[in-house]
Parts: structure tokens; C-alpha cells; sequence
């Protein structure tokens, strides 16, 4: 019984014997079970490979301006296609603010099924709460594991590396002006290796026409398309 279904336990097997005429305790059964190698159930990447479509994550991260100003970005990233939805840009990243970011990337008939975040303090009750009513389940990660939430840990040190380790910000202002821009450059034109060299917004292939260039950020990037 226990090989020919694995996903029985000890107790649903001790109850199939005393239903057979079999008076065995389930503390026998239990050390006679076939032993399984690996997790009982999915593990942490096969739930994020098996739910790609439906999953979204969130993260916070901080950006010092030239005035030293601390100011927080949020970013709001789908799992399925890499599409970075949302950003926002605050001073004091609150419960509520953040409950209304996410309200605003989400329509409520395009939510996801699922919300990674990690245990930030400013993700408060009324967050989960925000959440429940948009029939998003949320999962936070474990304590002290980036790891878990690694999509949109990534999209955050492809901000950095490619875009703000480069620019000096000068206000809150400025620092939306900049993620926006990048963003629909990430969107539209860079490619990802994970994509198989496509961009989230699928870019089609273009075989004819003269190669043009248009500078992204002042030149710190190019957008290439033939006309």
C-alpha cells in the first residue's frame, strides 16, 4: 500500500488494514512504510515553476539622493513573463501606501494568485488585508531568505547595476522620472536569458530595413530597430 500510493500516510494506511481485518498499531505501520527520498510535498522551486503564471512579487529597496534623502522604491514584479508591473517611490513606505501600490498595478480582474513578499515590517494588517479582499493569497518568505522571493531580488540588482549605480538622483521626483524610463525599457527592449532572448512585451523579430539606435537614460542604454 505504501508504495503503490505515496501520497498515503501512516494513519489514511492503518486505516485501509483495520478496515482489511488487520489489528496492527499505526506506529507499526508507520515504521514499515516505504521510505521516500526528497520533500513529502513540492518544494519552494517547483511551487514558483508550477505557478509561474499566477505568482507576483514585491520588494522594497532604498536609494540615498544627492542631498542624502532616504527614499524607497517599490517594485511590483510578474513571475510568468518577467513583466515588471509596478513601481512607486515614497519617503515613508507605510501599510497603507503600499496596500494602495498594489491596488493600482493589479486590476481586479488581473490579480494573481499568489503575492511573494518578504517580513518587512511595513507590510502591516492592513496589507493582508488588502490582499484578502483582492483574493490574492499571500506568502511571505521564510525569515532571513532572499533567496525565496530571488525574481524580484534580481530585477532589483538589474535596477542597480544597470541604471542608478550610474545616475546621481536629486529627489523623489527625479528617482520616478529615471525608474520609469527604465522600466519600459525592460519591458520593451532588453532582452532575458530566461525569455529565451525576448523581452517580457514579446519583441518581434525585424529582418528588413536600415538599424537605427535610440538612446535610453541619456545613452547609458540603446533601443535597436530597423526602419
Amino acid at each position: 500500500m505504501s508504495c503503490a500510493n505515496r501520497l498515503w500516510g501512516a494513519p489514511r494506511i492503518h486505516g485501509e488494514l483495520l478496515k482489511l481485518g488487520f489489528e496492527v498499531a499505526q506506529s507499526t505501520v508507520a515504521r514499515y512504510m516505504c521510505r521516500r527520498f526528497g520533500p513529502p510535498s513540492q518544494g519552494w522551486r517547483t511551487f514558483l515553476s508550477n505557478h509561474a503564471d499566477g505568482i507576483a512579487a514585491v520588494d522594497l529597496f532604498v536609494l540615498p539622493t544627492v542631498a542624502f534623502q532616504i527614499l524607497y522604491c517599490l517594485v511590483i514584479l510578474r513571475h510568468g513573463r518577467r513583466f515588471w508591473m509596478s513601481f512607486g517611490v515614497t519617503s515613508n513606505p507605510t501599510a497603507e501606501w503600499i496596500s494602495r501600490q498594489i491596488t493600482e498595478a493589479f486590476p481586479w480582474d488581473h490579480a494573481p494568485e499568489y503575492l511573494i513578499r518578504d517580513r518587512d515590517g511595513s507590510y502591516g494588517s492592513v496589507f493582508v488585508r488588502r490582499l484578502c479582499a483582492m483574493g490574492i493569497r499571500d506568502r511571505p518568505i521564510a525569515p532571513r531568505s532572499p533567496w525565496q522571493n530571488a525574481y524580484v531580488e534580481r530585477l532589483i540588482g538589474t535596477i542597480r547595476r544597470e541604471c542608478l549605480d550610474h545616475i546621481i538622483v536629486f529627489g523623489e521626483a527625479h528617482l520616478r522620472r529615471i525608474v520609469g524610463a527604465y522600466a519600459a525599457y525592460y519591458n520593451e527592449s532588453r532582452t532575458h536569458r530566461s525569455l529565451d532572448k525576448d523581452a517580457p512585451f514579446h519583441r518581434a523579430i525585424q529582418r528588413l530595413g536600415a538599424i537605427t539606435s535610440q538612446p535610453v537614460l541619456g545613452g547609458l542604454h540603446h533601443q535597436y530597430c530597423r526602419i
